[in-house]
């Protein structure tokens, strides 16, 4: 974890590496208004957070074939995913009992709960559990097993035994990449089971994502994003992809 956070401006030129692959040093001091040493200094704490990495003149995204940090992931796209929050949280009524999957989107999506009362929470994941224990009218029911240490979820036989024995309202789960015929892709293959479990046990399922993940690329499949009953994005999703919602 880091001991800085990153400023307002910092987390606009992670987003912008993300999107345009690589900027110049010129070409960000010029967009703004800064000296090329205060930009230097902002590209410092971007690449010292993970989110992308130096290079001559400039700064690229990274090209990691696993998943980045959890705590440097729930810095970006965070405007989008809280839309994304407040839009489920409209379609949530008080008194449902929803499972969770793991994900940075999830866990915005709780927080966008908590305003709501008696809610039922299943997850396996013990940050959005630790979230909604705030509220004190929620029950939060959480799987038993291995904590995996980085993204604070639990996974295994206990992770399975758990997402199985309960049939819930809505599942809400998020995804790292979708490709172009709509296959839902992780980094791991127990994210994918776990995501899966909670399809199948869930009367609704919610998939919450922001636009970026229609351009990510990860390795484990499992899904399509036309299972789900509702998909959730900030953003008008590609063509093909909605052609594949739409049938």
């Amino acid at each position: 974890m880091h001991d800085m956070q990153l400023s307002e401006r910092q987390v606009e030129i992670a987003e912008l590496v993300r999107e345009h692959g690589f900027l110049t040093v010129e070409k960000l001091a010029g967009h703004f208004g800064l000296t090329t040493q205060t930009i230097r200094r902002d590209l410092n704490a971007v690449c010292d957070h993970n989110l992308a990495r130096r290079r001559h003149g400039g700064i690229e995204s990274s090209t990691r074939s696993e998943n980045i940090a959890y705590e440097s992931r729930q810095i970006l796209a965070r405007r989008a995913k809280q839309a994304i929050g407040r839009e489920v949280a409209r379609q949530v009524v008080s008194g449902s009992s929803l499972a969770f999957s793991i994900g940075t989107t999830p866990q915005v999506v709780a927080e966008a709960l908590l305003k709501h009362d008696n809610l039922r929470v299943f997850t396996n994941n013990l940050n959005i559990a630790m979230l909604c224990c705030s509220n004190l009218t929620f029950e939060v029911n959480i799987a038993g097993g291995r904590l995996r240490n980085t993204d604070r979820d639990i996974l295994g036989k206990g992770m399975e035994s758990f997402l199985s024995s309960y049939m819930v309202d809505i599942g809400i789960y998020g995804v790292a990449g979708v490709a172009e015929d709509g296959t839902l892709l992780d980094f791991y293959e127990e994210e994918v089971r776990a995501r899966n479990l909670i399809r199948e046990n869930s009367r609704e399922t919610f998939l919450v994502l922001d636009h970026t993940k229609f351009e990510r690329v990860a390795h484990v499949r499992g899904g399509n994003v036309g299972e789900a009953t509702k998909v959730f994005c900030n953003a008008r999703p590609p063509q093909n992809i909605l052609n594949i919602l739409a049938g």
